[in-house]
């Protein structure tokens, strides 16, 4: 029975950490949009400058052909060239960070006029771009450009190295992340690194105890939204993630894939100690504690550690009295399920335990173990 609820405390653990990878591609769509809405922010300032009869024809991917007019303004900081002067002068804002645009609502300020236009919709509620498939808005064209691409189902971005092609060019840029292994958000307090911006928000919340997302039923808070999502189920009692061979269901991916484990016989995990192997990581993270004498888990009564939070809660019951197991033909109750389980067999009156040099019986693995030092001599018969 402690193995079970070692395995179990083990779920919790690991599903924490899949939501979070389960999440990556949501969040990293938020921030997909972000990078899009910057893109077209620059392309309609640009077309708003330019006289209408001499706006630029679009491409296929909704971006602005180039122009053949000669390029006679230059940036002297970056070298980059642009067709009239008011664009240059826009440009310039980058190096010098200039934002003369400043929302009079909420005080942000912007360097671009048609990003301050835009970002004035979040407090106006306007949303000019309809989708006519599903009628959903959107405040911003790159945004609804995004949208798009769900129902046409084209993905003009790939991956140069594994030919991998995703929708928005946000997320292949964070895609090349996992090949050049770069990291660009580090947390100054741990020195952990991450892919996406998302990520390290979610994580700063570690250090500073933000928990934004609250179940409204139980009030229990979360760090981010999948771990909500996940934690909603207890309460609906929806398991949407089902095994294909015997049709069992759970809760969670990561508790699937490990069940998945049973049927293929794959063992992931192995201790380079004594070669023992796991279907699970954390499993294994709590094996290793046989080893190396860990013991996280303190009574609160007498400060006595254990190794596992089962144990614990074994050990709480010498504190508290309490006896929840009962034997349902004598009715003696005992602090653990295993200890009734051995009860039980006094009154089959079979004998489970054999002496394997002499053959005598005990019903009682213990009985066995006192009588098995008689024949190694540790202890004398009128003992």
């Amino acid at each position: 029975m402690a193995f079970i609820k070692e395995e179990s405390e083990d779920v919790k653990i690991e599903d924490t950490f899949t939501v979070k990878q389960e999440d990556l591609q949501e969040q990293t769509d938020l921030m997909v949009l972000k990078e899009e809405t910057h893109q077209w922010s620059e392309m309609e300032e640009k077309q708003q400058d330019i006289p209408t009869n001499e706006k630029p024809t679009l491409t296929s991917h909704g971006r602005p052909r180039k122009s053949n007019s000669r390029c006679n303004f230059s940036c002297k900081q970056c070298g980059k060239s642009f067709s009239q002067k008011p664009n240059l002068d826009v440009h310039m804002r980058v190096h010098t960070r200039e934002k003369p645009y400043t929302c009079e609502q909420c005080g942000k300020s912007f360097g671009k006029k048609q990003s301050f236009k835009t970002h004035t919709r979040i407090h106006t509620g306007e949303r000019p771009y309809t989708c006519q498939q599903c009628g959903q808005t959107f405040y911003h064209v790159g945004n609804f450009a995004a949208h798009m691409r769900i129902h046409t189902g084209e993905k003009p971005y790939s991956c140069s190295q594994c030919g991998k092609s995703f929708k928005q060019n946000g997320t292949l840029t964070v895609h090349m992340r996992t090949h050049t292994g770069e990291r660009p958000y580090t947390c100054q307090q741990c020195g952990k690194s991450f892919y996406t911006s998302e990520n390290f928000t979610q994580h700063m919340r570690i250090h500073t105890g933000e928990r934004p997302y609250t179940c409204q039923q139980c009030g229990k808070s979360f760090y981010n939204t999948g771990n909500l999502a996940a934690h909603m189920r207890i309460h609906t009692g929806e398991k949407p993630y089902s095994c294909l061979q015997c049709g069992k269901s759970y809760k969670h991916n990561s508790n699937l894939k490990a069940h998945t484990r049973t049927h293929t016989g794959e063992r992931i995990c192995t201790c380079t100690q004594c070669g023992k192997c796991f279907s699970r990581k954390q499993s294994l993270h709590i094996h290793m504690r046989i080893h190396t004498g860990e013991k996280p888990y303190r009574c609160t009564e007498c400060g006595k550690g254990f190794p596992y939070k089962s144990t614990l809660n074994h050990h709480m019951r010498t504190h508290t009295g309490e006896k929840p197991f009962a034997c349902v033909q004598c009715g003696k109750t005992l602090t653990r399920s295993d200890s009734i389980k051995q009860h039980m067999k006094t009154h089959s009156g079979e004998d489970h335990f054999t002496c394997s040099e002499c053959g005598k019986g005990f019903k009682h693995k213990r009985s066995l173990s006192t009588h098995m030092k008689l024949h190694n001599g540790e202890q004398s018969p009128l003992n």
